[in-house]
């Protein structure tokens, strides 16, 4: 064992490596609070752990921690937090990290890599919130957007509509609606919702008045196809909903994947808009089923991964509330679910 800058050397490890996947922690803990708080969490699974400088009668330790362990590590610093006065708890991701390591540690990791990783649930609330209120920036988007998916389907254009929906900004509300009826968090649900119809309401008052201006393209393959509506689409938006929920658990660039809620969401809205102001009711119908089954869908296979991947909230009566919560989300959307395939089903026959 070599002590090198504090730093303790295993001079029996044998190979550098990067790992991945890693988080720093830092904690200040008030001094009289510190022995009970730093026995605790030094028992939990970590890769490193340092004891800082005491400022303010209180301490910094910092634990680098693997991500999968990071949120049983937040839960208890969470619970501890609302009971002491300064108690401070900051999360960071990790770029790189370079050290030697065991033979039987790169076994432990293999092992690890058959379990799912996900972000903690504090560093998912805190991105799905941020994403679930409207702002200029939000609304500006969605016109733009809008704007641009009305003009490729004008012009029969699947380049353009595919141009428009890369930047509409639609996924992280969507997908804080099923996040938040996972936990049962109304404040959220509330803000996601208001989010996500503003958005709505802003590409139809786009769509109509592009529709007004330029007449209805009855000639556009692109606008026609989405006057029908089969199954196919439920299977297509599904796969949205859980690849949405996926990148976001898994923190993955949500450019491409927002691609896929937006193909669910922004063509129908658009001709729903353009039919509605030619007064074509058939073709707005449709459009309009097709909508709600894609958020539906959506909204479905997303509530189902959130569930299956373990989120859920820490204190007792909000478990109690988010369990109860993730069981009517379920029902309900799958009732909806359900109902509008019927309500397909015989429109394509009477329309």
């Amino acid at each position: 064992m070599i002590q090198a800058d504090g730093v303790k050397l295993d001079s029996e490890r044998k190979s550098w490596r990067v790992p991945m996947s890693l988080q720093l922690i830092e904690a200040y803990i008030p001094n009289k609070y510190l022995e009970q708080v730093d026995e605790k969490v030094q028992s939990f699974d970590h890769v490193s752990y340092w004891k800082g400088d005491r400022a303010d009668d209180r301490v910094l330790i910092r634990l680098l921690v693997n991500s999968q362990q990071t949120e049983e590590i937040l839960d208890y610093l969470e619970s501890v937090s609302n009971l002491i006065d300064g108690f401070e708890v900051i999360l960071f991701p990790v770029q790189a990290y370079i050290t030697r390591e065991t033979a039987e540690k790169k076994e432990e990791e293999e092992e690890d890599k058959s379990k799912v990783e996900r972000a903690s649930r504090q560093e998912l609330y805190t991105k799905i919130e941020a994403n679930s209120h409207v702002d200029i920036g939000y609304s500006i988007f969605v016109a733009i957007s809008a704007v641009v998916v009305t003009i490729g389907l004008i012009k029969n254009s699947s380049a353009i509509v595919i141009g428009g929906m890369v930047i509409a900004p639609l996924l992280g509300p969507v997908i804080g609606v099923a996040f938040a009826s996972i936990l049962g968090d109304f404040k959220l649900l509330r803000s996601a919702l208001l989010t996500v119809l503003t958005g709505v309401i802003l590409s139809l008052i786009v769509s109509i008045g592009l529709g007004l201006f330029f007449g209805i393209p009855t000639h556009s393959q692109e606008f026609m196809s989405r006057t029908k509506v089969s199954i196919e689409d439920i299977v297509l938006a599904l796969a949205s909903g859980a690849a949405g929920s996926l990148s976001t658990l898994r923190k993955f660039p949500s450019a491409l994947v927002g691609v896929m809620v937006a193909v669910a969401l922004l063509p129908p809205i658009a001709v729903m808009g353009m039919s509605g102001a030619a007064f074509l009711w058939p073709e707005a119908i449709h459009a309009t089923l097709l909508l709600l089954v894609n958020i539906s869908s959506i909204l479905l296979s997303a509530v189902v991964v959130f569930s299956l991947t373990g989120i859920r909230p820490l204190k007792y009566d909000e478990v109690q509330k988010a369990n109860n919560s993730r069981k009517y989300s379920l029902i309900f959307v799958s009732l909806i679910v359900l109902l509008l395939l019927v309500a397909v089903i015989y429109s394509n026959h009477l329309l």
